[in-house]
C-alpha cells in the first residue's frame, strides 16, 4: 500500500515536506510519530482522525510511534487556541497517559517486529533536563525571529479583545521548541525520520525538522506530513455533539451515544467521514455511496460508518447493544433489554418526571399520567381518559386499554415507566 496515495483518495492528505514521498518509498520501514496531548484521560473523535494517520502508516509497512506528551502537556500548545489552558500535575498526566495508551492499543499492532507500534512519553527525557542545560544545548539553535514567524504564534501575539485572544505567555511560546526537541530525541534514539499531525501542527512539526538539521551540523534529514482537519460541510469543527465532546472512553461517551453521533451524520458530511474513520476499501465505499444515492432516507452510508467505527472503538457486543437501543425508539425494540445507563441515554432528550414510589399503590393510570406527574404528560385526567379511549397511550410498550386501569404494569429496572402519548411523544417516569 502506498501511504500518500491512500491518504489522498481518502481526503486525509494536507501537506508534506519535499522528498517525503520518496523517503517513504525508498527507506521502508521508516519510523514516524504523532504526539498526543494527555490533558484528558481519554482521546476523542478529533484524535481518532489523527490516530488513523498512524494506522495507515503501519498498514503501508512502516513503524508508528505514539508520543504521549507528559512534559509538553504540562505547558500547552498554542496552536488553534486563543487562551492559555489550565496546567496539570504529573500524577494527573500519568493517569491520563495510561488511559490513552489503552485506547491506542485498539488501533495499532504493538509487537517487536520492525513495524510494531510503540508508545513513548516525553516526560521520560525531559524530567532530568535542566533549564540552563536546555537553553545551552537546544535553545541556541533557533532564533526568536524564526519562532515568531509561525502562524500559531503570530495569531496569539497579534490577538485583540475582539478576537478573544489573550496574548501568549513565555510558557506557551516555548512549546514549539520542546516539541521540536522531541523530534530530535526520537530521531537520535529511535531513528525516527517522520512526524505527522493535523494541518494546524505544521509549524511545530517543521520546527522539529529544522532543529534536527541544525543540531546535527546540517547532516540530519527529517520529514513532515500533515493531514486535513476534520470539519463539517459548513466549515465548522467536527467532533462535538449537542452534549459536548465525543470521547472514545465508554464511561465518558456511552457506546449508544457514540453510535448515534455517527448515525446522525449529515448526508453532506458522511462520504468524507467514512473515508477517514473506517478502513473500508475504495470500491466498497463507492458502492455504498451509489446505494445511498438511490435511497438516502435509508441512511446506508451512516449505518455502515456507525457500525464500523463503533465496533473498532468499543466492540461487536457494544455495537449490537447500541443497535438494539436505537431500535427501541425507531423500530419497536424491547425496552426490557436495556440496562439503566442505556435506557437513560435512549430517553435523554424526552421529559423526565419523578414520582414518589410510596404513592404508586394509591393511583391508577389516569392519575399517574396527569396529577401524579404534575400535568407534564397530560394537563388533566379528562385529557388522559380521552386519549386512552382512543388507544393512544402506552406504558412500557403495553397499551393502556381502560381509563381506570389498575397500575399493574411491570416496572423497568424496578423504578421506571416509559410513557408514550401518541406515536412520537415519550416521557420517562422514575419512581423515587
Amino acid at each position: 500500500m502506498d501511504l500518500i496515495e491512500e491518504l489522498r483518495w481518502r481526503g486525509m492528505f494536507h501537506d508534506m515536506m519535499p522528498g517525503t514521498d520518496e523517503h517513504l518509498r525508498q527507506n521502508a520501514p521508516i519510523t514516524g510519530y504523532i504526539g498526543f496531548d494527555p490533558t484528558a484521560s481519554s482521546l476523542h473523535i478529533g484524535n481518532l482522525a489523527t490516530i488513523m494517520l498512524l494506522v495507515h502508516l503501519q498498514r503501508a509497512g512502516h513503524r508508528p510511534l505514539a508520543l504521549v506528551g507528559g512534559a509538553t502537556g504540562m505547558i500547552g500548545d498554542p496552536s488553534g487556541k486563543s487562551a492559555e489552558r489550565n496546567l496539570l500535575d504529573e500524577e494527573a498526566l500519568r493517569r491520563n497517559q495510561a488511559g490513552i495508551q489503552t485506547q491506542l492499543e485498539k488501533f495499532l499492532d504493538f509487537n517487536d517486529s520492525p513495524t510494531g507500534a510503540r508508545v513513548v512519553n516525553n516526560y521520560d527525557w525531559f524530567k532530568e533536563f535542566g533549564f540552563l542545560q536546555f537553553l545551552r544545548e537546544v535553545g541556541k539553535h533557533l532564533t526568536v525571529n524564526y519562532m515568531m514567524a509561525k502562524d500559531s504564534v503570530k495569531r496569539r501575539i497579534s490577538g485583540n479583545e475582539e478576537s478573544g485572544a489573550e496574548g501568549l505567555s513565555y510558557t506557551e511560546f516555548s512549546y514549539q521548541l520542546l516539541q521540536g526537541y522531541d523530534f530530535f530525541h526520537l530521531y537520535k534514539e529511535l531513528g525516527t525520520t517522520l512526524q505527522m499531525g493535523a494541518s494546524d501542527q505544521w509549524g511545530n512539526i517543521t520546527t522539529g525538522t529544522e532543529l534536527i538539521r541544525r543540531m546535527s551540523g546540517g547532516e540530519g534529514k527529517a520529514y513532515a506530513l500533515t493531514g486535513q482537519l476534520i470539519t463539517k460541510a459548513d466549515g465548522t469543527k467536527y467532533g462535538k455533539s449537542e452534549t459536548g465532546t465525543v470521547w472514545l472512553d465508554p464511561t465518558m461517551t456511552s457506546p449508544y451515544q457514540f453510535y448515534q453521533f455517527f448515525l446522525n451524520a449529515a448526508d453532506a458530511d458522511v462520504p468524507r467521514l467514512i473515508r477517514v474513520f473506517t478502513l473500508l476499501p475504495q470500491p466498497e465505499i463507492e458502492a455504498l455511496e451509489a446505494e445511498h444515492a438511490q435511497a438516502p432516507h435509508l441512511r446506508v452510508l451512516q449505518k455502515a460508518l456507525a457500525k464500523d467505527v463503533t465496533i473498532r472503538v468499543h466492540s461487536e457486543a457494544a455495537y449490537e447493544a447500541a443497535l438494539a437501543a436505537s431500535q427501541v425508539l425507531f423500530g419497536g425494540g424491547e425496552l426490557s433489554s436495556l440496562d439503566e445507563g442505556t435506557l437513560l441515554d435512549v430517553f435523554a432528550g424526552v421529559p423526565h418526571v419523578e414520582v414518589p414510589h410510596a404513592s404508586l399503590s394509591e393511583v391508577n393510570v389516569v392519575t399517574l399520567l396527569s396529577d401524579s406527574t404534575n400535568a407534564v404528560i397530560f394537563s388533566s385526567k379528562g385529557e388522559a381518559k380521552n386519549m386512552i379511549k382512543g388507544g393512544g397511550v402506552s406504558l412500557n410498550r403495553i397499551k393502556v386499554t381502560g381509563d381506570q386501569m389498575a397500575l399493574d404494569i411491570p416496572l423497568l429496572l424496578d423504578k421506571y415507566f416509559v410513557a408514550q402519548k401518541g406515536r412520537k411523544n415519550y416521557f420517562l417516569i422514575k419512581l423515587v
